[in-house]
C-alpha cells in the first residue's frame, strides 16, 4: 500500500505542470481500434462512421481501402481525398475521431491489474503503472521495460523505478506509445 501511494504521489508531482509544449500541441494519431467519421462536404451519400481496421486501414466508398494508423485526422483526410479525385474534382473530406478505443499500451507481469490501458491523452510509465494498480509486493523494480515496435524491430527501453519514484532522475519515464508493452518481472 505505502508502495502505492508512494508511487501515486510521485505520477502526480510528475504529470502535473511537466508536459512539454510540443506534447500539448502533437495531434492524436489514429490507431487500430479507434473510430472516426469520414465525410466528404456537399455529397450526404459519401458519409460513414467506420473503424480502424488491426491493419491499419478504413474502407470507404470509393475511394477503398485507405491506409491510416499513425495518422493525423488532417492527414488521413488528405488520404481519402486523394483517392477520391479519381471520381470528383477537389473532394473536401473531413475525418472526425468518434471514439477512442485503439489508443492502447500493455501491461504484463507483476502489477495488481494487468492487460490492455486506455490512454485517453499523454501517458507516460508512472501513469501506466499507476492505472494497473501499482506494482505487487514480487515485482523486480530494476527489470521493469518498455518494448517498442518500431517498423520490423522490436526495441527495449529500460525503466529505472527507485529512481522514478524517488525523483532523482525522471528521464526513464518514457512517454508510452500505442502499442507499447511495459513489462514488469
Amino acid at each position: 500500500m505505502v508502495r502505492l501511494l508512494g508511487s501515486l504521489v510521485c505520477v502526480l508531482a510528475v504529470w502535473s505542470g511537466t508536459v512539454s509544449a510540443d506534447e500539448k500541441s502533437s495531434p492524436y494519431l489514429l490507431s487500430p481500434g479507434d473510430k472516426v467519421t469520414v465525410s466528404v462536404w456537399g455529397d450526404n451519400s459519401l458519409r460513414q462512421e467506420t473503424k480502424v481496421l488491426p491493419d491499419g486501414s478504413i474502407t470507404f466508398p470509393l475511394a477503398g481501402r485507405v491506409d491510416v494508423a499513425g495518422l493525423d485526422v488532417t492527414t488521413a483526410a488528405s488520404r481519402v481525398a486523394r483517392q477520391l479525385e479519381k471520381y470528383m474534382p477537389d473532394p473536401n473530406v473531413s475525418v472526425v475521431v468518434t471514439e477512442v478505443n485503439g489508443n492502447l499500451v500493455y501491461v504484463q507481469g507483476k502489477v495488481m491489474k494487468p492487460g490492455p490501458v486506455q490512454m485517453s491523452g499523454p501517458t507516460a510509465v508512472l501513469q501506466a503503472l499507476s492505472m494497473s494498480g501499482g506494482l505487487d509486493k514480487f515485482a523486480d523494480e530494476n527489470a521493469i521495460k518498455v518494448i517498442r515496435r518500431i517498423g520490423n524491430t522490436e526495441r527495449v527501453l529500460p525503466v529505472r523505478y527507485k529512481d522514478l519514484v524517488s525523483g532523482r532522475d525522471l528521464s526513464t519515464n518514457i512517454q508510452l506509445q500505442a502499442g507499447d508493452t511495459l513489462v514488469v518481472p
